[in-house]
């Protein structure tokens, strides 16, 4: 006997139909259709979101740190845009010393990255730790060069597991913070001190 477009059937246990509720007793669903008797649940739209505590203030509220959070792996870069860096009256490559000199940059500590904002026509050697495309671009068309420095800085050796920095470690040993204990400027100041003694 040929086979047929309507001997097709799907395998057995491929398909489940759906559970047809408030159909009457005789559904083995009846009455209630399994929402229970009355209240907030039993109708249609029903139920509260995701997170609701019955009108207590919720977690989210009540614990401020559980919204968002604070990445400690981020880099604290010095930016620098271009319209700054044609403002410099400087012979020889623009390095991340002559933007410290010039009080572009607060310290040398930090790496620095160039940013596309504004116009440049001057000829410049531009050296620094990062560059955006847009910055990276307006120097090359001005006839200047862009020299991508290798980043040594502390924030290059942060741990994930201890989630603390080096230098953190360090100054909390100092007792930065505590009663009578030095400030963070101070800490660092005399850090800096022993590292050139």
């Amino acid at each position: 006997m040929p086979l047929t477009i309507d001997d097709l059937r799907p395998d057995e246990g491929a398909k489940k139909e759906s559970r047809r509720v408030g159909r009457g007793h005789g559904s083995g669903r009846g009455k209630t259709a399994g929402r229970g008797t009355k209240g907030q649940n039993a109708r249609s739209g029903g139920g509260v979101r995701p997170g609701f505590e019955g009108g207590q203030l919720p977690i989210q509220q009540r614990m401020p740190y559980k919204r968002g959070f604070t990445n400690i792996w981020r880099t604290q870069w010095e930016t620098v845009n271009v319209s700054q860096l044609a403002d410099l009256d400087v012979d020889g490559p623009i390095t991340p010393d002559v933007l410290v000199e010039a009080g572009l940059v607060r310290s040398t500590r930090y790496p620095v990255k160039i940013l596309g904002v504004g116009e440049l026509s001057n000829k410049l050697t531009v050296q620094a730790h990062g560059f955006s495309k847009g910055a990276q671009a307006l120097i090359e068309n001005a006839g200047g060069t862009v020299e991508v420095l290798e980043r040594t800085d502390e924030w290059t050796s942060a741990r994930p597991r201890t989630r603390r920095l080096p230098l953190n470690r360090e100054l909390k040993a100092m007792g930065v913070g505590k009663v009578n204990g030095p400030s963070r400027a101070e800490a660092i100041a005399e850090l800096e001190g022993k590292k050139e003694a």
